[in-house]
């Protein structure tokens, strides 16, 4: 086999490859022979079909296969002797495939960038810590409580957080607009649902009152022939309501997996819960801290194929979030979802896979056992039968693979971690639970 490269631009690399003719010439005849043996002609025995009928009606095709076979088994064999590591799928393209002539043929594809690691000792991280407090447990429990809420009809004025059922009619220089009618809507007064002002205007009303407001559509409002309009509603209240929570008692603590101990209990598993969440959460934001570093400590080069694998990927994670329609025929997702809705944040992920495995390559990082298994019984933990779901997992590749993908992060993190400077900064379980600006 005969080999050489050249770089053709950047990452990207084209391979031309030859290979004897007499090796494919030989698999193709090894090949008809087999068939030779058990296809069924016409006039022939199973077995007894000449080889040259053979040839005739099945040549092709096998030359077909034997050569896409050899091409692709010569290209990685290639890759192998030129100590080239592609990043994703080549494309080829035969350039002599003539019965009797040297196959040759032409790959072209990118290879993974050298990645030089800068100094870790400059990253700084600010690591949130804080306490389950008895006033953060008391204001989780009023949350479950208001889930499982219901609504009871009232006489008196409105108050914000109630709920009012309406009529409405909206017109512009005194014309009905499109989107601007409903009738028996509902509505929480102060869930922020309609256009500024809508919501404030209802409160203090009472069931059967009529309410004229006066408003102005935001700037930034998405129909752009409303932007700024000065607008009014004419508003009829049907009726109105406040929620009515839940009393703490064992049904309600059974909807929660508590069947005994009372509050006690229900209030130590909420405790459990948070526990958990904001150990969690303050995790993950000193992990966006470390990822945010590393992206911008590191110029790379990123392989197209791999950013476009990651936009397909990140296209996909949306549909299925959106209700899993990617089986839908009818829908143009590429044009719906273009690439660049997903193009910053691929090159992103790409960027911070290069740069951790450089990391992980560089320092011997090694996947610990022992934290994948803790992790995996951590997740099982949340579960009624915990020994099965850890069972499952280590009888699961793909899913145990994904644990100590995660578990090797973690241990990146507390490399990096331990080369930076941290400085701990007591919060509490709402600022440490609240989501970080990006998704490490």
């Amino acid at each position: 086999m005969q080999v050489s490269i050249e770089t053709t631009s950047g990452l990207e690399r084209r391979l031309t490859v030859g290979v004897p003719a007499d090796q494919i010439e030989s698999e193709i005849n090894k090949r008809l022979q087999q068939a030779a043996k058990s296809v069924r002609i016409n006039g022939f025995r199973k077995g007894k079909v000449p080889l040259k009928v053979v040839k005739q009606r099945f040549g092709a095709g096998v030359r077909q296969e034997v050569v896409g076979e050899v091409m692709s088994r010569s290209f990685y064999d290639a890759v192998r002797k030129e100590d080239v590591k592609p990043a994703g799928q080549p494309s080829i393209e035969p350039k002599q495939m003539e019965e009797g002539k040297d196959l040759e043929f032409v790959a072209t594809f990118e290879v993974y960038p050298e990645v030089t690691l800068s100094e870790f000792s400059d990253i700084e991280v600010t690591r949130l810590t804080a306490d389950v407090t008895d006033a953060d447990i008391d204001k989780m429990i009023e949350v479950l409580q208001k889930q499982q809420a219901t609504w009871e009809d009232t006489k008196r004025k409105t108050k914000k957080g109630e709920r009012v059922n309406i009529n409405y009619v909206g017109t512009k220089d005194g014309e009905e607009f499109e989107g601007g009618k409903a009738e028996n809507q509902f509505l929480v007064l102060g869930s922020d649902s309609m256009i500024p002002g809508f919501e404030k205007g209802l409160i203090g009303c009472k069931a059967g009152e009529e309410h004229v407001l006066d408003l102005t559509f935001p700037e930034d409002y998405q129909a752009e022939e409303l932007r700024g309009a000065a607008v009014q509603f004419k508003v009829t209240v049907n009726s109105t309501s406040a929620q009515k929570l839940p009393e703490l008692d064992d049904e309600f603590f059974a909807k929660y997996g508590v069947a005994e101990g009372g509050l006690e209990k229900f209030r130590a598993e909420v405790k459990d819960n948070m526990a958990r969440e904001l150990k969690n959460a303050a995790q993950a934001k000193v992990k966006t801290q470390i990822m945010d570093a590393l992206v911008s400590k590191h110029e790379v080069d990123l392989p197209k194929a791999l950013v476009k694998s990651e936009i397909a990927a990140l296209r996909n994670q949306m549909i299925q979030r959106f209700g899993g329609a990617a089986n839908n025929a009818q829908l143009d997702f590429a044009s719906l979802l273009p690439d660049d809705m997903f193009a910053e944040q691929a090159e992103r992920r790409v960027k911070l896979g290069l740069v951790v495995g450089e990391v992980v390559k560089a320092n011997g990082i090694k996947v610990d056992g022992d934290r994948v298994r803790a992790m995996v019984e951590e997740l099982a933990s949340t579960y009624q039968e915990p020994e099965e779901v850890v069972n499952h997992y280590y009888n699961n590749r793909d899913l145990l693979a994904s644990v100590e993908s995660a578990v090797l992060e973690d241990q990146v993190v507390d490399f990096l971690l331990a080369a930076g400077k941290v400085t701990d900064k007591e919060s509490t379980y709402d600022e440490v639970i609240k989501p970080a600006d990006k998704d490490a």
